[in-house]
């Protein structure tokens, strides 16, 4: 993908619509396009946070380990992001990311994320909302799984 269409995905991720064409350039020019066969793990519960996924094209699970196995909480799709919380917070990855289909994503590393974060409140304000969105979705989905069964 040349760098314009790069940029044209990035403007099209709701966290980055705000910011100008020469920052989604930088971003586009920095960052690793990476690519991920269905069912590969594109990181494990548990790794390091070193970086935030930007997913261009395809479709990932997010999984988390329970004593009843794993669970599937949420499947991201284009225009997403994923594993900024941990790069965030400096945690762990609190969930492994299972491509579904073909993946092909823009890697973050988390020095870069962190400093956009930073040089644009609107970018953090951003994260903030989506993160809280997932979160609530999440314990929706566990909410609805620890209901007893009515009869």
């Amino acid at each position: 993908m040349a760098l314009e269409a790069e940029v044209e995905t990035l403007r099209a991720v709701p966290i980055f619509r705000g910011l100008d064409p020469r920052r989604l350039k930088l971003i586009a020019f920095t960052s690793q396009r990476l690519s991920f066969r269905s069912g590969d793990v594109m990181f494990r519960q548990g790794d390091d946070s070193d970086c935030a996924y930007v997913v261009l094209v395809g479709a990932a699970d997010v999984v988390i380990d329970t004593p009843a196995g794993p669970l599937v909480v949420s499947r991201i799709g284009s225009h997403s992001i994923v594993g900024e919380m941990g790069v965030i917070t400096g945690a762990p990855r609190s969930a492994t990311v299972v491509a579904q289909t073909e993946v092909t994503v823009l890697r973050l590393p988390k020095d870069h994320f962190l400093s956009l974060l930073e040089e644009f409140p609107q970018l953090s304000l951003a994260v903030m909302r989506d993160l809280a969105h997932r979160l609530e979705a999440t314990n929706r989905l566990l909410a609805a799984r620890a209901e007893p069964a009515k009869h």
